[in-house]
């Protein structure tokens, strides 16, 4: 993309004076003026270094559902044990959030996100030398789990806040649509990795795992920046340079105090809990275990991997579309239409579970990645009106019950799994979910109506 950012010294009350000088200086020496006139801003540099880290950071993501089995037929762990290690990583992806932004206001971006990706790196390529459960926990939960929840929305957020005033709808969609993106490049080249050697070469998948992690550090330590001023810059589209702000050590101290206030009100428990059901029947239960589940019923593990990738595609398209519904819907009623639909599509998934891909499965890939992440801009939107200044750490704390929800299902779905034999009762149960899921949206209050405080 390429914008003007040439900057003149001249008072905005004399616009033709201002016009007349850059047409003069464009007839004297047209091929400099028309070099400056379109030169690409940075923030646009720095946007794409952060697509490409978010982009690699879906490897990250997309493995743990991959490695179920494989580790089950090595080690012998029972699928329950394994979901375990994937929930404390689920969980610690969500509950880290609310505080990556603190961190990266206190250390700034490029630190933060170096250190997070160094530190996925040795969590993922450690995995190989594992031969306890313990480890896997160590590794893949807690390393894993904590670099990359330094890397969740509040990167991409504060990166968009800092380096744009202009376009950041615009570059919001294209960041969050990053982790789709990577999904759809990591989970075909994972699932074909693993599924060579009989599906026994899970390490190789690991260990490109880390690569891709270590690979992306070059590239934010030389050309990302914490702030437009580093490079003596100012945001995309601000008319003036806006200096650097001072390292904010007491971000985690509000972080807490807003969720201290939060907890106090009904809107709060309903926005988390029905989002907690949304992160449930997502990343906690497709995510996790769909490929696992449609290996059970004979269709090849790279066949299984490719429909979640393609997912990802239709989540892109179905989070932009949700954006413009809730500009012109009510919110409430969006979301208990994405639950209700989401929960009739996971009480029919049982049955369409087969060793060959066929049109009702295609049409359940489609229909399910619309509404993925479809519930993230009514969420969004209703935590703005409720919450106002303060929505978006709201928000943040939020998003990290979707992440508690997601991993308590993991764990749960591997459970059953173990116990039943099949993940049957897993789909029918989330269904039910988002069943309560749809009747919680519906009840959440209008602002400004009475509502009772809970303590």
């Amino acid at each position: 993309m390429l914008y003007d950012v040439t900057q003149t010294s001249e008072s905005a009350a004399a616009p033709e004076a201002r016009d007349a000088a850059e047409v003069a200086a464009a007839v004297e020496n047209p091929g400099p003026a028309r070099r400056a006139r379109f030169r690409i801003h940075r923030a646009w540099f720095v946007a794409a270094v952060t697509f490409v880290t978010i982009t690699g950071a879906a490897a990250f993501r997309s493995l743990p559902g991959l490695l179920i089995d494989p580790l089950h037929e090595e080690f012998g762990w029972s699928r329950g044990t394994i979901s375990a290690a994937v929930s404390v990583n689920l969980a610690l992806y969500g509950l880290t959030a609310p505080f990556a932004a603190a961190l990266m206001d206190r250390f700034g971006i490029r630190r933060v996100v170096a250190v997070a990706l160094t530190v996925i790196a040795v969590g993922s390529g450690a995995t190989v030398w594992m031969t306890s459960a313990w480890q896997l926990m160590l590794c893949w939960g807690l390393l894993v789990g904590l670099g990359s929840g330094s890397m969740a929305l509040a990167f991409a957020a504060t990166v968009t806040n800092r380096w744009f005033t202009e376009r950041r709808g615009l570059v919001t969609g294209i960041l969050t649509a990053a982790s789709a993106s990577g999904q759809l490049i990591f989970l075909p080249v994972l699932s074909w990795i693993i599924s060579m050697d009989d599906g026994r070469n899970w390490r190789p998948a690991a260990v490109t795992v880390a690569l891709a992690a270590l690979a992306v550090v070059p590239f934010v330590w030389l050309l990302l920046r914490d702030h437009p001023a580093d490079v003596g810059a100012k945001p995309y589209g601000a008319r003036e340079f806006v200096p650097k702000p001072p390292p904010v050590p007491g971000a985690a101290r509000r972080a807490v105090s807003v969720l201290s206030s939060a907890v106090r009100t009904g809107p709060f428990w309903l926005l988390a809990g029905s989002f907690a059901i949304c992160g449930a029947s997502t990343n906690g239960l497709v995510q996790t275990h769909f490929v696992p589940a449609a290996h059970d019923h004979g269709m090849p593990v790279t066949a299984a991997a490719s429909l979640l990738a393609v997912i990802g595609v239709f989540d892109v398209l179905g989070t932009i579309a949700s954006g413009w519904f809730t500009d012109r819907f009510e919110p409430r009623r969006l979301l208990a239409v994405y639950y209700a639909f989401r929960g009739i599509s996971l009480l029919f998934l049982p049955m369409l579970l087969a060793p060959d891909v066929h049109l009702p499965m295609v049409f359940f890939i489609v229909f399910y990645g619309l509404d993925w992440v479809a519930t993230v801009p009514p969420t969004l939107a209703l935590c703005r009106e409720q919450y106002g200044d303060d929505s978006a750490i709201v928000f943040g704390w939020v998003l990290a019950s979707h992440q508690v929800g997601a991993a308590l299902v993991a764990f749960l779905g591997g459970v059953a799994r173990d116990v039943f034999g099949s993940y049957d009762v897993v789909w029918y149960a989330s269904g039910a979910l988002c069943a309560a899921a749809a009747l919680m949206s519906l009840v959440i209050r209008r602002r400004g109506a009475p509502q009772v405080g809970l303590a």
